[in-house]
């Protein structure tokens, strides 16, 4: 792990923080927190709150992203050099942009569209499923079943057949954010995460109760 690799993450990470100490005297003392489906305010809490955001999303991320491979036990993920490091720098990214999102949002006491926070989601199975057949078997990310942690070939074909579905269907869900109401969208981005969750659990089931045959 060099500094020059790390540096630009570490500015993403900071993003949301810098941002949040901007706005910081802007906020009103009790600021919303949590919305619901139909992006309606639900519940409010003291603006301190919101300082859980970046550390909790960017922050995490970013630090789960260092530990993990030094525990990892079969050393799989430093062998993925520099598609773990994109990996990494595309997920502390979109989690730096989603809590920039969420702040803006708190400050305007608007979640504005709820689609767009959809639209955020479908983005990011989109680059979750880019990455899908780069990982290699471990035991922290990735399609994490009995059956594609004991065979490294179905973990490999597994991860081809969830990354094409996981890109489409967060193709498929940015789309529908643009032109459907949020009402629809939610069903639809309801069935279709599911969809993508499920399949892939039940080829790698599949392919192992073959494989046993």
């Amino acid at each position: 792990m060099s500094l020059k690799n790390e540096l630009p993450i570490v500015g993403l990470v900071l993003l949301p923080f810098v941002y949040l100490a901007f706005v910081w005297n802007q906020l009103p003392e009790e600021v919303p927190v949590h919305w619901n489906f139909k992006g309606e305010i639900d519940r409010y809490s003291n603006k301190t709150s919101l300082l859980l955001i970046p550390i909790l999303l960017p922050l995490l991320t970013y630090l789960v992203f260092v530990l993990i491979p030094k525990i990892e036990p079969k050393n799989n993920l430093n062998k993925m050099g520099n598609k773990f490091q994109k990996l990494k720098f595309a997920l502390t990214a979109f989690m730096s942009v989603l809590a920039l999102f969420i702040i803006y949002s708190a400050k305007n006491q608007s979640l504005g569209n709820p689609n767009y926070l959809i639209l955020l989601v479908g983005l990011l199975y989109i680059i979750l499923g880019n990455y899908f057949k780069t990982i290699k078997p471990n035991y922290f990310i990735g399609i994490r079943t009995p059956w594609t942690l004991e065979n490294d070939y179905i973990w490999q074909k597994t991860h081809k057949f969830g990354g094409i579905l996981w890109f489409f269907g967060g193709l498929i869900i940015i789309i529908l954010s643009l032109v459907l109401d949020t009402n629809l969208n939610n069903i639809f981005f309801l069935g279709i995460s599911a969809v993508i969750t499920i399949l892939p659990i039940l080829y790698a089931y599949l392919m192992s109760r073959a494989d046993r045959k």
